[in-house]
Protein backbone atom coordinates (compact mmCIF):
# COMPACT_ATOMS: atom_id res chain seq x y z
CA UNK A 1 0.00 0.00 0.00
CA UNK A 2 0.86 3.50 -0.51
CA UNK A 3 2.15 4.97 3.21
CA UNK A 4 -1.43 7.37 2.61
CA UNK A 5 -3.42 4.27 2.18
CA UNK A 6 -1.29 2.13 4.88
CA UNK A 7 -2.57 2.17 8.84
CA UNK A 8 0.46 1.50 10.90
CA UNK A 9 0.27 -2.24 12.52
CA UNK A 10 -2.04 -2.58 14.99
CA UNK A 11 -0.32 -4.32 17.97
CA UNK A 12 -3.54 -5.44 20.38
CA UNK A 13 -4.45 -3.91 23.63
CA UNK A 14 -4.47 -6.27 26.99
CA UNK A 15 -8.14 -6.83 26.32
CA UNK A 16 -7.94 -7.92 22.42
CA UNK A 17 -5.25 -10.54 23.76
CA UNK A 18 -7.50 -11.67 26.07
CA UNK A 19 -10.35 -11.76 24.20
CA UNK A 20 -9.03 -13.38 21.93
CA UNK A 21 -7.04 -16.28 23.72
CA UNK A 22 -10.16 -17.09 25.93
CA UNK A 23 -11.83 -18.14 22.29
CA UNK A 24 -8.63 -20.30 21.65
CA UNK A 25 -8.91 -21.62 24.85
CA UNK A 26 -12.28 -22.43 24.39
CA UNK A 27 -11.73 -23.84 21.24
CA UNK A 28 -8.68 -26.16 22.52
CA UNK A 29 -11.40 -27.64 25.30
CA UNK A 30 -13.95 -28.43 22.68
CA UNK A 31 -11.30 -30.49 20.58
CA UNK A 32 -8.52 -31.51 22.89
CA UNK A 33 -5.01 -30.41 22.92
CA UNK A 34 -3.53 -33.03 20.67
CA UNK A 35 -6.66 -32.06 17.55
CA UNK A 36 -6.32 -28.47 18.19
CA UNK A 37 -2.86 -28.02 17.30
CA UNK A 38 -3.58 -28.93 13.83
CA UNK A 39 -4.62 -26.08 11.79
CA UNK A 40 -7.81 -27.31 10.20
CA UNK A 41 -8.69 -28.26 13.58
CA UNK A 42 -8.21 -25.74 15.52
CA UNK A 43 -10.80 -23.50 12.63
CA UNK A 44 -13.35 -26.38 13.20
CA UNK A 45 -12.96 -25.70 16.96
CA UNK A 46 -15.00 -22.56 16.24
CA UNK A 47 -18.29 -24.95 15.13
CA UNK A 48 -19.59 -22.50 13.17
CA UNK A 49 -22.53 -23.86 11.69
CA UNK A 50 -21.31 -23.29 7.84
CA UNK A 51 -24.25 -25.07 6.07
CA UNK A 52 -28.22 -24.97 6.79
CA UNK A 53 -29.06 -25.61 11.01
CA UNK A 54 -29.44 -29.17 11.17
CA UNK A 55 -32.56 -30.37 11.67
CA UNK A 56 -32.21 -30.29 15.31
CA UNK A 57 -31.57 -26.87 15.44
CA UNK A 58 -34.22 -25.92 12.78
CA UNK A 59 -37.14 -27.21 14.56
CA UNK A 60 -36.38 -24.92 17.42
CA UNK A 61 -38.76 -22.56 18.69
CA UNK A 62 -39.89 -19.96 16.34
CA UNK A 63 -40.57 -16.58 17.15
CA UNK A 64 -43.73 -14.77 17.34
CA UNK A 65 -43.03 -11.77 14.88
CA UNK A 66 -45.96 -9.76 17.05
CA UNK A 67 -43.14 -9.97 19.82
CA UNK A 68 -41.24 -7.87 17.70
CA UNK A 69 -41.86 -4.13 19.34
CA UNK A 70 -38.93 -2.55 17.19
CA UNK A 71 -38.37 -1.89 13.38
CA UNK A 72 -36.16 -5.09 12.20
CA UNK A 73 -35.14 -3.70 9.53
CA UNK A 74 -32.12 -1.19 10.60
CA UNK A 75 -29.44 -2.37 8.43
CA UNK A 76 -31.50 -2.15 5.12
CA UNK A 77 -32.26 -4.45 2.28
CA UNK A 78 -29.63 -5.12 -0.50
CA UNK A 79 -29.49 -7.43 -3.70
CA UNK A 80 -26.42 -8.66 -5.54
CA UNK A 81 -24.70 -10.76 -8.13
CA UNK A 82 -27.48 -10.31 -10.79
CA UNK A 83 -27.91 -13.02 -13.15
CA UNK A 84 -30.02 -13.42 -16.67
CA UNK A 85 -32.63 -15.29 -14.51
CA UNK A 86 -31.93 -14.68 -11.21
CA UNK A 87 -31.56 -12.26 -8.49
CA UNK A 88 -30.41 -12.57 -4.86
CA UNK A 89 -32.16 -10.79 -2.17
CA UNK A 90 -30.46 -10.32 1.48
CA UNK A 91 -31.57 -8.75 4.77
CA UNK A 92 -30.56 -9.21 8.56
CA UNK A 93 -33.05 -8.86 11.14
CA UNK A 94 -31.69 -6.50 13.98
CA UNK A 95 -34.03 -4.42 15.91
CA UNK A 96 -30.99 -3.22 18.17
CA UNK A 97 -28.20 -3.36 15.88
CA UNK A 98 -25.89 -2.74 18.97
CA UNK A 99 -26.33 -5.09 20.48
CA UNK A 100 -24.31 -8.26 20.54
CA UNK A 101 -27.43 -10.45 19.53
CA UNK A 102 -29.53 -7.74 17.45
CA UNK A 103 -32.30 -7.48 19.80
CA UNK A 104 -33.52 -10.68 19.01
CA UNK A 105 -33.85 -13.99 20.92
CA UNK A 106 -31.95 -17.09 20.02
CA UNK A 107 -35.07 -18.42 17.74
CA UNK A 108 -35.83 -18.75 14.31
CA UNK A 109 -37.92 -15.98 12.21
CA UNK A 110 -40.30 -16.45 9.66
CA UNK A 111 -39.47 -13.55 6.94
CA UNK A 112 -41.95 -13.01 3.97
CA UNK A 113 -40.41 -11.54 0.88
CA UNK A 114 -42.04 -9.94 -2.47
CA UNK A 115 -40.78 -9.22 -5.57
CA UNK A 116 -42.68 -7.15 -7.92
CA UNK A 117 -42.57 -4.82 -11.66
CA UNK A 118 -43.37 -1.82 -9.81
CA UNK A 119 -42.51 0.37 -6.57
CA UNK A 120 -46.35 0.20 -5.65
CA UNK A 121 -45.94 -3.58 -5.44
CA UNK A 122 -49.30 -3.30 -7.84
CA UNK A 123 -47.65 -5.88 -10.27
CA UNK A 124 -46.02 -8.57 -8.12
CA UNK A 125 -43.81 -11.40 -9.60
CA UNK A 126 -42.72 -13.58 -6.85
CA UNK A 127 -43.57 -13.62 -3.39
CA UNK A 128 -42.65 -16.27 -0.29
CA UNK A 129 -41.33 -17.07 2.69
CA UNK A 130 -36.87 -18.18 4.16
CA UNK A 131 -36.32 -18.04 7.62
CA UNK A 132 -34.08 -16.20 9.31
CA UNK A 133 -31.86 -18.46 11.77
CA UNK A 134 -29.75 -17.32 14.55
CA UNK A 135 -27.20 -19.40 13.84
CA UNK A 136 -26.51 -17.00 10.97
CA UNK A 137 -27.30 -13.98 13.13
CA UNK A 138 -30.85 -13.66 11.64
CA UNK A 139 -29.51 -12.98 7.96
CA UNK A 140 -31.61 -14.16 4.96
CA UNK A 141 -30.32 -14.83 1.40
CA UNK A 142 -33.28 -15.33 -1.31
CA UNK A 143 -32.51 -16.42 -4.59
CA UNK A 144 -34.92 -16.22 -6.66
CA UNK A 145 -35.01 -17.50 -10.27
CA UNK A 146 -37.13 -17.78 -13.48
CA UNK A 147 -37.44 -14.64 -13.92
CA UNK A 148 -37.06 -12.13 -16.97
CA UNK A 149 -33.43 -11.34 -18.25
CA UNK A 150 -32.62 -7.64 -18.68
CA UNK A 151 -35.38 -5.77 -16.68
CA UNK A 152 -35.55 -3.76 -14.03
CA UNK A 153 -37.41 -5.07 -9.85
CA UNK A 154 -38.59 -3.82 -6.86
CA UNK A 155 -38.16 -5.87 -3.76
CA UNK A 156 -39.02 -5.45 -0.27
CA UNK A 157 -39.48 -8.20 3.09
CA UNK A 158 -41.99 -8.27 5.63
CA UNK A 159 -41.71 -9.64 9.48
CA UNK A 160 -45.56 -10.04 11.20
CA UNK A 161 -46.44 -6.10 10.66
CA UNK A 162 -42.84 -4.36 9.73
CA UNK A 163 -42.23 -3.79 6.42
CA UNK A 164 -38.41 -2.81 4.88
CA UNK A 165 -37.86 0.34 2.79
CA UNK A 166 -38.82 -0.85 -0.90
CA UNK A 167 -35.57 -1.35 -2.95
CA UNK A 168 -34.48 -1.67 -6.48
CA UNK A 169 -32.55 -4.29 -8.53
CA UNK A 170 -32.47 -5.35 -11.80
CA UNK A 171 -31.36 -8.93 -13.68
CA UNK A 172 -28.46 -8.59 -16.02
CA UNK A 173 -29.22 -8.56 -20.41
CA UNK A 174 -29.61 -12.79 -21.63
CA UNK A 175 -26.32 -14.15 -22.74
CA UNK A 176 -26.87 -14.60 -26.32
CA UNK A 177 -29.14 -11.41 -26.79
CA UNK A 178 -28.17 -8.44 -27.94
CA UNK A 179 -24.76 -6.27 -26.80
CA UNK A 180 -26.76 -4.16 -24.41
CA UNK A 181 -25.16 -1.31 -23.34
CA UNK A 182 -23.95 -1.04 -19.22
CA UNK A 183 -22.61 2.01 -16.85
CA UNK A 184 -21.53 0.49 -13.63
CA UNK A 185 -19.84 2.43 -10.41
CA UNK A 186 -16.57 1.44 -9.07
CA UNK A 187 -16.22 2.28 -5.10
CA UNK A 188 -13.47 0.76 -2.07
CA UNK A 189 -12.24 1.67 1.55
CA UNK A 190 -14.90 2.84 3.77
CA UNK A 191 -13.86 3.25 7.38
CA UNK A 192 -16.56 4.45 8.95
CA UNK A 193 -14.58 6.52 11.67
CA UNK A 194 -12.83 8.33 8.82
CA UNK A 195 -15.86 10.50 7.51
CA UNK A 196 -19.19 10.59 6.36
CA UNK A 197 -20.61 8.53 3.70
CA UNK A 198 -22.00 10.89 1.55
CA UNK A 199 -20.52 9.44 -1.59
CA UNK A 200 -22.82 6.38 -1.27
CA UNK A 201 -25.63 9.35 -0.96
CA UNK A 202 -24.84 10.63 -4.67
CA UNK A 203 -24.21 7.17 -5.80
CA UNK A 204 -28.03 6.06 -4.48
CA UNK A 205 -29.12 8.58 -6.79
CA UNK A 206 -26.45 7.79 -9.98
CA UNK A 207 -28.10 6.10 -13.11
CA UNK A 208 -25.69 3.20 -12.85
CA UNK A 209 -26.50 -0.50 -13.09
CA UNK A 210 -24.19 -1.96 -10.90
CA UNK A 211 -22.12 -1.15 -7.89
CA UNK A 212 -18.73 -3.02 -8.05
CA UNK A 213 -17.27 -2.87 -4.20
CA UNK A 214 -13.33 -3.80 -4.10
CA UNK A 215 -12.67 -4.48 -0.58
CA UNK A 216 -12.63 -2.68 2.82
CA UNK A 217 -16.05 -2.81 2.83
CA UNK A 218 -15.39 -2.85 7.08
CA UNK A 219 -12.14 -2.02 9.09
CA UNK A 220 -10.93 -4.30 12.14
CA UNK A 221 -9.86 -0.97 13.99
CA UNK A 222 -11.80 0.74 16.72
CA UNK A 223 -14.34 3.10 16.42
CA UNK A 224 -14.50 6.03 19.63
CA UNK A 225 -17.83 6.96 21.34
CA UNK A 226 -18.06 10.28 18.29
CA UNK A 227 -17.63 7.67 15.58
CA UNK A 228 -13.55 9.02 14.83
CA UNK A 229 -13.89 11.74 12.47
CA UNK A 230 -17.52 12.28 12.12
CA UNK A 231 -17.61 14.16 15.59
CA UNK A 232 -21.19 12.77 16.56
CA UNK A 233 -22.40 15.44 18.80
CA UNK A 234 -26.12 13.91 18.66
CA UNK A 235 -25.33 10.09 19.78
CA UNK A 236 -22.69 8.32 21.47
CA UNK A 237 -21.34 5.11 20.40
CA UNK A 238 -21.03 2.10 22.81
CA UNK A 239 -17.82 0.88 23.74
CA UNK A 240 -18.29 -2.62 21.80
CA UNK A 241 -17.02 -0.35 19.10
CA UNK A 242 -14.03 0.95 20.51
CA UNK A 243 -11.55 -2.22 20.55
CA UNK A 244 -10.08 -4.30 17.65
CA UNK A 245 -12.40 -6.96 15.83
CA UNK A 246 -11.01 -10.17 16.80
CA UNK A 247 -14.22 -12.31 17.98
CA UNK A 248 -17.51 -13.69 15.38
CA UNK A 249 -19.00 -11.28 17.68
CA UNK A 250 -16.99 -8.12 17.29
CA UNK A 251 -17.03 -8.79 13.71
CA UNK A 252 -21.08 -8.66 13.48
CA UNK A 253 -21.40 -5.87 15.70
CA UNK A 254 -19.17 -3.63 13.47
CA UNK A 255 -21.10 -4.94 10.16
CA UNK A 256 -23.88 -3.52 12.40
CA UNK A 257 -22.46 0.32 12.85
CA UNK A 258 -21.83 0.19 9.44
CA UNK A 259 -24.33 -1.03 7.82
CA UNK A 260 -26.82 0.98 9.97
CA UNK A 261 -25.77 4.37 8.27
CA UNK A 262 -28.49 5.76 6.06
CA UNK A 263 -26.46 6.72 2.92
CA UNK A 264 -25.06 3.14 2.72
CA UNK A 265 -28.12 1.49 3.08
CA UNK A 266 -29.55 4.26 0.10
CA UNK A 267 -26.74 2.82 -2.46
CA UNK A 268 -27.71 -1.14 -1.93
CA UNK A 269 -31.07 0.19 -1.99
CA UNK A 270 -30.61 1.72 -5.59
CA UNK A 271 -28.64 -0.76 -6.81
CA UNK A 272 -27.58 -4.42 -6.97
CA UNK A 273 -23.84 -4.69 -5.76
CA UNK A 274 -20.62 -7.08 -6.39
CA UNK A 275 -18.72 -7.29 -3.24
CA UNK A 276 -15.21 -8.71 -2.86
CA UNK A 277 -13.10 -8.45 -0.02
CA UNK A 278 -9.48 -7.03 0.67
CA UNK A 279 -7.97 -6.89 4.28
CA UNK A 280 -9.66 -5.06 6.56
CA UNK A 281 -12.68 -7.01 6.45
CA UNK A 282 -10.44 -9.46 8.30
CA UNK A 283 -7.12 -7.85 9.18
CA UNK A 284 -4.87 -5.13 7.26
CA UNK A 285 -2.21 -6.88 4.86
CA UNK A 286 -2.28 -10.36 6.02
CA UNK A 287 -1.78 -12.94 3.59
CA UNK A 288 -3.72 -16.33 3.46
CA UNK A 289 -2.73 -17.77 6.64
CA UNK A 290 -0.27 -15.23 8.00
CA UNK A 291 -1.32 -12.36 10.03
CA UNK A 292 0.56 -9.15 10.56
CA UNK A 293 1.63 -9.92 13.87
CA UNK A 294 3.52 -13.08 13.08
CA UNK A 295 0.74 -15.33 15.40
CA UNK A 296 0.33 -18.82 14.82
CA UNK A 297 -1.34 -19.31 11.56
CA UNK A 298 -3.91 -21.74 13.78
CA UNK A 299 -4.54 -18.85 15.76
CA UNK A 300 -5.22 -16.51 12.72
CA UNK A 301 -7.15 -18.63 11.28
CA UNK A 302 -9.67 -18.47 14.24
CA UNK A 303 -9.87 -14.92 13.20
CA UNK A 304 -10.10 -15.73 9.90
CA UNK A 305 -13.23 -17.88 10.01
CA UNK A 306 -14.93 -15.38 12.61
CA UNK A 307 -13.81 -12.61 9.70
CA UNK A 308 -15.52 -14.51 6.48
CA UNK A 309 -18.51 -15.85 8.48
CA UNK A 310 -19.44 -12.29 9.72
CA UNK A 311 -18.98 -11.15 5.68
CA UNK A 312 -21.12 -14.16 4.20
CA UNK A 313 -23.95 -12.88 7.08
CA UNK A 314 -23.59 -9.47 6.17
CA UNK A 315 -23.19 -9.27 2.16
CA UNK A 316 -25.52 -10.05 -0.65
CA UNK A 317 -23.92 -13.48 -1.81
CA UNK A 318 -25.04 -16.31 -3.26
CA UNK A 319 -24.85 -20.11 -1.65
CA UNK A 320 -21.88 -21.23 -3.53
CA UNK A 321 -20.43 -18.73 -1.32
CA UNK A 322 -21.32 -19.75 2.19
CA UNK A 323 -17.92 -20.25 3.98
CA UNK A 324 -16.09 -22.98 5.36
CA UNK A 325 -14.54 -22.17 8.47
CA UNK A 326 -11.15 -20.33 7.65
CA UNK A 327 -12.16 -20.95 3.79
CA UNK A 328 -14.72 -19.11 1.45
CA UNK A 329 -14.56 -19.06 -2.34
CA UNK A 330 -15.22 -15.70 -3.31
CA UNK A 331 -13.92 -15.70 -6.62
CA UNK A 332 -16.84 -15.96 -9.40
CA UNK A 333 -17.40 -15.15 -13.04
CA UNK A 334 -20.56 -12.95 -13.85
CA UNK A 335 -21.92 -11.84 -17.51
CA UNK A 336 -23.66 -8.92 -19.21
CA UNK A 337 -25.06 -10.25 -22.04
CA UNK A 338 -22.26 -10.55 -25.05
CA UNK A 339 -21.02 -7.12 -24.01
CA UNK A 340 -19.14 -7.94 -21.00
CA UNK A 341 -17.67 -10.75 -18.59
CA UNK A 342 -16.19 -10.03 -14.85
CA UNK A 343 -13.95 -12.22 -13.50
CA UNK A 344 -13.99 -11.32 -9.72
CA UNK A 345 -10.66 -12.04 -8.07
CA UNK A 346 -9.85 -12.85 -4.22
CA UNK A 347 -6.59 -11.50 -3.75
CA UNK A 348 -5.86 -11.97 -0.06
CA UNK A 349 -6.86 -16.03 0.99
CA UNK A 350 -4.62 -17.50 -1.46
CA UNK A 351 -1.31 -15.57 -1.68
CA UNK A 352 2.23 -15.94 -0.79
CA UNK A 353 3.27 -14.12 2.03
CA UNK A 354 4.57 -9.88 1.07
CA UNK A 355 8.27 -10.35 0.34
CA UNK A 356 11.03 -8.59 1.84
CA UNK A 357 9.15 -7.27 5.20
CA UNK A 358 6.21 -6.22 3.21
CA UNK A 359 5.97 -2.24 2.89
CA UNK A 360 7.54 -0.72 0.08
CA UNK A 361 10.83 -1.90 -0.55
CA UNK A 362 13.26 -2.21 -3.93
CA UNK A 363 12.75 -5.08 -6.08
CA UNK A 364 14.93 -8.82 -4.91
CA UNK A 365 15.25 -11.93 -6.04
CA UNK A 366 13.05 -13.03 -3.30
CA UNK A 367 9.98 -10.50 -5.02
CA UNK A 368 11.15 -11.38 -8.43
CA UNK A 369 10.44 -14.86 -7.88
CA UNK A 370 8.17 -16.22 -10.72
CA UNK A 371 6.63 -18.46 -8.74
CA UNK A 372 5.18 -15.98 -6.55
CA UNK A 373 1.57 -15.82 -6.48
CA UNK A 374 -1.31 -13.48 -5.63
CA UNK A 375 -4.27 -15.87 -6.65
CA UNK A 376 -3.22 -19.21 -5.99
CA UNK A 377 -2.53 -21.72 -8.65
CA UNK A 378 -5.93 -22.78 -8.77
CA UNK A 379 -7.72 -19.44 -9.56
CA UNK A 380 -4.97 -18.84 -11.75
CA UNK A 381 -6.39 -21.33 -13.84
CA UNK A 382 -9.88 -20.63 -13.40
CA UNK A 383 -9.07 -17.10 -14.65
CA UNK A 384 -6.99 -17.98 -17.62
CA UNK A 385 -9.55 -20.80 -18.70
CA UNK A 386 -12.31 -17.97 -18.33
CA UNK A 387 -10.44 -15.85 -20.75
CA UNK A 388 -10.03 -18.49 -23.37
CA UNK A 389 -13.52 -19.37 -23.19
CA UNK A 390 -15.07 -15.45 -23.40
CA UNK A 391 -16.87 -14.29 -25.97
CA UNK A 392 -17.12 -11.20 -24.48
CA UNK A 393 -16.60 -7.39 -26.10
CA UNK A 394 -15.12 -6.44 -22.34
CA UNK A 395 -13.37 -8.52 -20.03
CA UNK A 396 -12.94 -7.14 -16.99
CA UNK A 397 -11.27 -7.86 -13.58
CA UNK A 398 -12.80 -6.61 -10.69
CA UNK A 399 -9.67 -7.32 -8.12
CA UNK A 400 -8.19 -5.44 -5.33
CA UNK A 401 -4.57 -4.24 -5.47
CA UNK A 402 -2.95 -1.91 -7.76
CA UNK A 403 -1.86 -4.68 -10.69
CA UNK A 404 0.59 -1.45 -12.84
CA UNK A 405 3.42 -0.97 -11.83
CA UNK A 406 4.26 2.22 -9.53
CA UNK A 407 7.83 3.03 -9.28
CA UNK A 408 8.14 5.64 -6.16
CA UNK A 409 10.82 7.86 -7.94
CA UNK A 410 12.35 8.95 -11.23
CA UNK A 411 15.93 7.73 -10.56
CA UNK A 412 17.45 4.20 -11.04
CA UNK A 413 16.58 3.42 -7.34
CA UNK A 414 12.91 2.83 -6.53
CA UNK A 415 10.65 1.30 -4.47
CA UNK A 416 7.56 -0.41 -5.38
CA UNK A 417 4.91 -2.15 -2.82
CA UNK A 418 5.48 -5.48 -1.99
CA UNK A 419 1.68 -5.68 -0.87
CA UNK A 420 0.72 -4.74 -4.62
CA UNK A 421 1.06 -7.12 -8.15
CA UNK A 422 4.81 -5.08 -8.00
CA UNK A 423 5.16 -7.61 -5.28
CA UNK A 424 4.47 -10.50 -7.43
CA UNK A 425 5.25 -9.60 -10.41
CA UNK A 426 5.65 -13.73 -11.99
CA UNK A 427 1.86 -13.62 -10.86
CA UNK A 428 1.28 -10.62 -12.92
CA UNK A 429 3.41 -11.88 -16.02
CA UNK A 430 1.26 -15.14 -16.42
CA UNK A 431 -1.88 -13.42 -16.42
CA UNK A 432 -0.68 -10.53 -19.19
CA UNK A 433 0.78 -13.86 -21.33
CA UNK A 434 -2.68 -15.89 -20.05
CA UNK A 435 -4.84 -12.52 -21.96
CA UNK A 436 -2.36 -12.72 -25.20
CA UNK A 437 -2.29 -15.84 -25.56
CA UNK A 438 -6.22 -15.95 -25.33
CA UNK A 439 -6.71 -13.26 -27.71
CA UNK A 440 -7.92 -10.99 -25.13
CA UNK A 441 -8.60 -7.61 -27.11
CA UNK A 442 -10.58 -5.16 -24.66
CA UNK A 443 -9.19 -5.62 -20.80
CA UNK A 444 -9.83 -3.10 -17.87
CA UNK A 445 -8.71 -4.28 -14.36
CA UNK A 446 -10.96 -2.43 -11.01
CA UNK A 447 -9.19 -1.48 -8.49
CA UNK A 448 -9.51 -0.48 -5.04
CA UNK A 449 -6.92 -0.58 -1.75
CA UNK A 450 -5.05 2.87 -1.92
CA UNK A 451 -7.13 5.28 -1.33
CA UNK A 452 -6.63 7.49 -4.36
CA UNK A 453 -7.84 7.16 -7.83
CA UNK A 454 -5.66 6.06 -10.56
CA UNK A 455 -5.98 5.60 -14.28
CA UNK A 456 -3.10 3.42 -16.37
CA UNK A 457 -2.82 2.10 -19.49
CA UNK A 458 -1.51 -1.43 -18.37
CA UNK A 459 1.42 -2.28 -20.44
CA UNK A 460 2.61 -5.34 -21.52
CA UNK A 461 6.01 -5.11 -20.16
CA UNK A 462 6.34 -2.10 -17.63
CA UNK A 463 10.44 -2.04 -17.69
CA UNK A 464 9.96 -0.89 -21.51
CA UNK A 465 8.32 2.65 -21.78
CA UNK A 466 7.79 1.54 -25.60
CA UNK A 467 6.50 -1.38 -25.01
CA UNK A 468 2.34 -2.08 -26.36
CA UNK A 469 -0.53 -1.45 -24.35
CA UNK A 470 -2.64 -4.36 -23.82
CA UNK A 471 -5.51 -3.01 -21.14
CA UNK A 472 -6.40 0.00 -19.21
CA UNK A 473 -6.63 -0.47 -14.85
CA UNK A 474 -9.07 1.78 -13.06
CA UNK A 475 -8.60 2.52 -9.48
CA UNK A 476 -11.56 3.37 -7.32
CA UNK A 477 -10.66 6.25 -4.55
CA UNK A 478 -12.01 5.37 -0.99
CA UNK A 479 -15.96 6.50 -0.27
CA UNK A 480 -13.79 7.77 3.31
CA UNK A 481 -10.51 6.05 4.07
CA UNK A 482 -7.62 8.87 4.41
CA UNK A 483 -10.31 11.20 5.42
CA UNK A 484 -10.66 13.89 2.82
CA UNK A 485 -7.73 13.97 0.86
CA UNK A 486 -6.34 16.20 -1.85
CA UNK A 487 -6.43 16.48 -5.77
CA UNK A 488 -2.59 16.39 -5.93
CA UNK A 489 -0.67 14.45 -3.26
CA UNK A 490 2.41 15.46 -2.35
CA UNK A 491 3.71 12.93 -4.11
CA UNK A 492 2.07 13.75 -7.18
CA UNK A 493 4.55 15.10 -9.41
CA UNK A 494 7.04 12.26 -8.92
CA UNK A 495 4.75 9.72 -9.71
CA UNK A 496 3.23 10.99 -12.78
CA UNK A 497 7.21 11.92 -14.22
CA UNK A 498 8.11 8.03 -12.90
CA UNK A 499 5.37 6.73 -14.37
CA UNK A 500 4.22 7.60 -17.50
CA UNK A 501 1.29 4.77 -18.06
CA UNK A 502 -0.16 6.67 -15.23
CA UNK A 503 -2.61 8.50 -17.15
CA UNK A 504 -4.78 10.33 -13.85
CA UNK A 505 -3.77 10.70 -10.05
CA UNK A 506 -6.00 12.20 -7.72
CA UNK A 507 -6.26 12.00 -4.09
CA UNK A 508 -9.85 13.04 -2.92
CA UNK A 509 -12.93 10.82 -1.84
CA UNK A 510 -15.19 9.64 -4.08
CA UNK A 511 -15.76 6.69 -6.33
CA UNK A 512 -15.79 5.80 -10.94
CA UNK A 513 -18.31 5.01 -12.72
CA UNK A 514 -17.70 3.12 -16.28
CA UNK A 515 -19.88 3.08 -19.40
CA UNK A 516 -19.71 0.41 -21.81
CA UNK A 517 -20.68 -0.30 -25.51
CA UNK A 518 -19.51 -2.36 -27.76
CA UNK A 519 -17.44 0.38 -29.12
CA UNK A 520 -15.91 1.86 -25.93
CA UNK A 521 -15.37 2.22 -22.47
CA UNK A 522 -16.23 5.93 -20.85
CA UNK A 523 -14.68 6.24 -16.96
CA UNK A 524 -16.09 9.24 -14.82
CA UNK A 525 -13.78 9.91 -11.65
CA UNK A 526 -16.44 11.80 -9.58
CA UNK A 527 -14.73 13.35 -6.28
CA UNK A 528 -16.16 14.87 -2.55
CA UNK A 529 -14.61 17.63 -1.23
CA UNK A 530 -15.02 16.53 2.56
CA UNK A 531 -15.83 13.58 3.93
CA UNK A 532 -15.47 14.61 7.68
CA UNK A 533 -18.23 16.97 7.41
CA UNK A 534 -21.84 15.60 5.86
CA UNK A 535 -23.45 17.09 2.54
CA UNK A 536 -20.63 17.32 0.17
CA UNK A 537 -20.99 18.47 -3.22
CA UNK A 538 -19.55 15.91 -5.78
CA UNK A 539 -17.83 16.73 -9.01
CA UNK A 540 -16.88 14.44 -12.19
CA UNK A 541 -13.44 15.77 -12.19
CA UNK A 542 -11.71 13.62 -14.97
CA UNK A 543 -12.94 11.48 -17.71
CA UNK A 544 -11.47 9.32 -19.84
CA UNK A 545 -12.32 7.01 -23.43
CA UNK A 546 -10.84 4.05 -24.33
CA UNK A 547 -12.05 2.64 -27.49
CA UNK A 548 -12.97 -1.08 -28.24
CA UNK A 549 -10.08 -2.67 -30.05
CA UNK A 550 -7.16 0.14 -29.39
CA UNK A 551 -6.02 -0.01 -25.93
CA UNK A 552 -4.98 3.14 -24.20
CA UNK A 553 -6.70 5.80 -22.20
CA UNK A 554 -7.65 8.91 -23.61
CA UNK A 555 -9.38 12.29 -21.93
CA UNK A 556 -12.82 12.61 -22.97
Amino acid sequence: MTPAAHQPPHTPSPSDASRHDHELRAAARHLGRRRFLTVTGAAAALAFATNLPTAGVASAAELDAAQITENPFTLGVASGDPLSDSLLLWTRLAPSPYEPDGGLPAERVTVRWELAHDENFRRVVRRGTATAHPEFQHSVHVEIGFLEPGRVYYYRFRVGDWISETARTRTAPGRYGLTTPLTFAAVSCQAYHDGYYTAYRHLAADDVDVVFHLGDYLYEYAVNSVGGNRKYTDRTLPAVFNRETVTLEDYRLRYSLYKNDPDLRAAHAAHPFVVTWDDHETENNYAGDVDENGNPPEEFLLRRAAAYRAYWENQPLRSPQRPDGPDMKLYRRLHWGRLAQFDILDTRQYRDDQANGDGWQPRTPESEDPSRTLTGATQERWLLDGWQKSRAVWNVVPQQVTFSQRRSTTGATYTVSMDSWDGYPGSRERLLAGAQAAGIENLMVLTGDVHVGYAFDIKRDFDDRSSRTVGTEIVATSITSGGNGSDKPANWDTYMAANPHMKFYNGRRGYVTVALDEGAARADFKTLTAVTTPGAALTTVASFVTEAGEPGLKPA
